[in-house]
């Protein structure tokens, strides 16, 4: 592991300064490609009979030793946690537990050295499973404290999610604007912070589950990803009324 986590730290400060972006862009696209990656297989350690073919084979090598199970999700080619997950859905520890809760309270598996071996994984994982998200959800707040700071700076008042949804929204921006502003020759109502890069894929994943919602229902705004974000992003949407930036825009006109 820790060879592993040394050659990707190298890998990700190569390419950084190779082609002289932020270090977190660099790792934003590392997990990107991770998870492209993962969801190109998906399909095939998604067939129940290869699942219990793995847990035939995970079994058959009777070692209590921790370290097995994680061995054997590097052999196959998964995340150790998504193989965690995996064998705890085949074999269903509890019915009326998801296996999500499973992970996050491993006191519900009485197999000791399983339960053991889980740990290890969540332990040794450094691109999937309840850890990672929780990084990333830390990482994704601090970046909205920021956005929320410039705003203040920039005496901008706004309502953020939580008062949004106190007032009966559910699908709602980071940030909605009391008053709009002009962003350039480009009317904002809402700002979305996304801590991460900017793809296509990605990119239109959120436009169908989050922008398209908050253009309908708030008017055009702002997404920001931090990160950076692929050229092809800069006009795609901006005719529809939904801005892209790396950054706070500077050039604001207020409308009052």
């Amino acid at each position: 592991k820790q060879w592993y986590q040394r050659r990707v730290r190298a890998c990700i400060k190569e390419v950084s300064e190779k082609f002289e972006c932020p270090h977190n862009t660099a790792l934003a696209i590392f997990m990107q490609i991770v998870q492209k990656k993962l969801r190109k297989a998906s399909y095939v350690h998604s067939d129940q009979r290869v699942q219990s073919d793995y847990w035939k084979q995970f079994r058959s090598q009777g070692s209590s030793a921790k370290e097995t199970l994680h061995n054997l999700a590097k052999e196959i080619g998964l995340p150790p946690v998504m193989l965690a997950k995996m064998f705890i859905e085949l074999n269903q520890f509890d019915k009326n537990l998801t296996s999500t809760y499973v992970l996050r309270n491993l006191d519900v598996i009485q197999d000791k050295i399983f339960r053991d071996q889980v740990q290890f994984c969540l332990d040794n994982d450094d691109q999937f499973g309840p850890n990672i998200d929780l990084i990333k959800k830390s990482i994704g707040e601090e970046y909205e404290l920021v956005l929320k700071d410039k705003l203040t700076f920039m005496n901008m008042p706004f309502k953020d999610e939580n008062i949004l949804r106190e007032q009966g929204y559910d699908k709602t921006p980071d940030l909605l604007l009391t008053v709009p502003v002009a962003v350039g020759d480009d009317i904002i109502n809402w700002i979305e912070s996304k801590a991460s890069f900017g793809d296509e894929y990605t990119h239109k994943q959120y436009l169908r589950e989050q922008y398209w919602s908050y253009w309908n229902r708030f008017g055009p705004g702002l997404v920001i990803y931090w990160f950076g974000f692929v050229d092809e992003l800069a006009g795609q949407t901006l005719d529809k009324g939904i801005i892209i930036r790396d950054h706070m825009p500077t050039n604001i006109t207020t409308l009052l």
